[in-house]
């Protein structure tokens, strides 16, 4: 694969896994012996990534003190968050620090098995602005799901319609000329407050794939997510 670079949003506070992460990030609990951002670094270094941006904020200190400078030989480079700026100012912010024309973006508390390269070839092949990871799940009432209409997302169901469907897998490419809609504030979502409002007519393409989505944010994944990689 291409040399590509990718940002993961590692600076969530994990209030729902407050009473298993003990001082520490959320990105940061241990998933089979090892920090699940580990896991996700690790895999990228593997896939042949040649630069990591960790977007960081709470306990920001703990994990550059376990990454450091570089990770097996890849650049680890860090933005930090005064303040919380939510995944759309995250995002925003950490995008402004990519050499290259595009970058990956994965949230650290979530696990998609996606191929990156075959990602990739889409995103530079149909000259997108935006290329996104959607996921085929049994049933999306939990996450809420993508309604596709030939090869594009035309709308987004809320959350509770249960069924077979397509989610968002939280793994997206961004150009380096992305068109941020004017008058956000520093803190937003990317969800929210850019998907959901411009996705229909933006300029986008989209990666389909049916692999293990693991959302280590809510106990019972990450007890899934613990059985799951001991497996591995």
């Amino acid at each position: 694969m291409a040399a590509v670079e990718a940002i993961i949003l590692s600076g969530g506070f994990g209030t729902r896994l407050r009473s298993r992460l003990e001082g520490i990030p959320k990105p940061m609990v241990q998933v089979a012996g090892r920090p699940f951002l580990e896991i996700l670094v690790d895999r990228l270094v593997d896939r042949g990534f040649e630069r990591v941006i960790l977007s960081v904020g709470y306990l920001a200190n703990v994990i550059q003190d376990h990454f450091g400078g570089a990770w097996r030989g890849v650049p680890v480079e860090y933005v930090v968050e005064e303040e919380p700026l939510g995944t759309g100012g995250a995002i925003r912010k950490s995008m402004e620090r990519i050499a290259a024309s595009s970058a990956f973006v994965l949230n650290g508390d979530t696990w998609l098995d996606v191929d990156y390269a075959a990602m990739n070839a889409l995103h530079q092949g149909s000259q997108a602005t935006l290329t996104l990871a959607l996921n085929h799940v049994s049933d999306m009432a939990r996450f809420g799901g993508v309604e596709l209409k030939n090869g594009n997302v035309v709308s987004f169901i809320g959350k509770g319609q249960s069924g077979a469907g397509w989610i968002n897998g939280g793994v997206y490419i961004l150009s380096s000329d992305f068109p941020w809609p004017e008058n956000l504030p520093a803190r937003f979502s990317f969800e929210a407050d850019v998907l959901l409002p411009l996705l229909p007519s933006l300029k986008h393409a989209v990666h389909l794939t049916s692999g293990i989505f693991i959302d280590i944010g809510v106990p019972e994944d990450l007890d899934r997510a613990q059985a799951e990689f001991q497996r591995r």
